[in-house]
């Protein structure tokens, strides 16, 4: 058995982008998807010197200390243009968004001036380049926007269509192939019979592999059987990039996955000093780098957060992300007897009970903490990290957290 940091470390240091293959892809089904080539600006955004506000675009040179009445001389909304330069003593009725007229380097807001008739009065204590937005403001043309391996996001796909991108320079999608193991597993919709239970770890495996943005391969369920398991998880080592099954990595008489691995493939390790989550396997199966995850629901989905995911960012080409840790004091008291290392399912808090702010994060766990009970980790939105060895957690103690991310 080893360490959680060293089964870590061991599996994405072997890893290397397998998703190498670049493909023009519509923007419009780019989200969680990763850059193949860096994207660089072809024009400046915003394209040109934009008003902030709503109100009048003049020159500063026509404002004083005191007030100041200037002629309107026309309203320009958003998406026109007025091509006349300003004169002295005039203005221009602009809304947000509008161009800045020539001439004019100041938009004073509507709140702040009276309008009678085609004439503006001014207040004193104007700026130069008040409530302008230059051009270029955002993002200068020829710059460099997103580096190679950004996986992008709602915002990326905003910003690029300001660009006016259509299309991206993108890897493939990484092809999963998902496998849940074991007699005692139904798909719902089936009756149960005694001893059996519903496969809710491939639900959840299939739910987070979509929300990541991969191609997924649904071997199903396969029985205790080993002439089955052999040919479905052959299936997946042919077809996938990364192949992931549920149960069958035990040491019981029917936990048949380790076996036919260690036939048809190889393990690099076997078992991970972790709670939940000890039972699990890494090795390679044909042309597919094998995931091994525990049968119990919450050891199932832990270990994928935990290990698979950034296995599978790693593979996908993403750039490494840093894991998203921080510091909260501890609600209630928790003894810690076995000297695995602990990740308790917990909700993270920023103000008190009784709502009022708190002078720093606390935490408290979501319930009962066993690896079959899966509202503890559907209620979660964080992690609960307990070092390795015995421990004793006092309320109010400092305990380390780590974000729960899916996507």
């Amino acid at each position: 058995m080893i360490s959680y940091a060293e089964a870590k470390r061991r599996v994405l240091e072997q890893l290397i982008p397998v998703a190498r293959e670049a493909e023009e892809t519509p923007l419009t089904d780019s989200l969680g998807r990763v850059l193949a080539q860096t994207v660089y600006a072809s024009e400046a955004v915003p394209n040109h010197d934009n008003s902030a506000m709503d109100g009048y675009a003049m020159r500063s040179a026509d404002l004083g200390e005191q007030a100041v009445s200037l002629r309107v001389v026309a309203d320009l909304p958003a998406g026109s243009y007025f091509h006349t330069p300003l004169q002295a003593g005039e203005a221009v009725r602009i809304m947000t968004g509008a161009p800045i007229p020539p001439g004019s380097d100041c938009v004073v807001m509507q709140e702040q001036v009276k309008r009678q008739g085609e004439w503006v009065t001014v207040p004193p204590g104007q700026l130069p380049g008040q409530n302008i937005r230059p051009a270029g403001e955002d993002i200068a043309a020829g710059s460099a926007i997103f580096a190679a391996g950004r996986r992008l996001g709602v915002a990326d796909l905003g910003l690029l269509t300001s660009l006016g991108k259509s299309t991206l320079p993108l890897f493939r999608r990484l092809r999963v192939a998902l496998l849940s193991t074991g007699n005692e597993v139904v798909s719902p919709g089936q009756p149960l019979a005694p001893g059996q239970v519903y496969d809710s770890n491939r639900a959840t495996l299939r739910a987070a592999l979509t929300l990541l943005g991969v191609e997924v391969i649904d071997l199903g369920s396969v029985r205790d059987d080993r002439e089955a398991l052999t040919a479905a998880l052959r299936q997946g080592g042919e077809q996938a990039d990364a192949l992931i099954t549920s149960g069958g990595v035990s040491v019981g008489d029917y936990d048949l996955v380790k076996e036919i691995l260690l036939k048809d493939g190889q393990i690099d390790f076997w078992q991970v000093a972790m709670k939940p989550g000890k039972p699990q396997a890494y090795g390679r199966l044909g042309q597919a780098h094998f995931f091994g995850l525990p049968g119990n629901p919450v050891s199932s989905l832990t270990v994928y957060l935990l290990m698979v995911r950034p296995a599978l960012l790693k593979m996908m080409g993403a750039a490494t992300e840093p894991e998203r840790r921080f510091q909260a004091r501890f609600r209630g008291s928790w003894h810690k007897r076995h000297s695995r290392m602990d990740f308790l399912r917990g909700i993270v808090h920023f103000d008190h009970p009784d709502g009022s702010p708190a002078s720093s994060p606390w935490v408290e766990v979501t319930g009962a903490q066993g690896s079959g009970i899966l509202t503890s980790l559907s209620k979660a939105n964080v992690f609960i990290i307990l070092p390795e060895g015995p421990a004793q957690i006092a309320d109010g103690d400092p305990v380390t957290v780590q974000w729960i991310d899916y996507a």
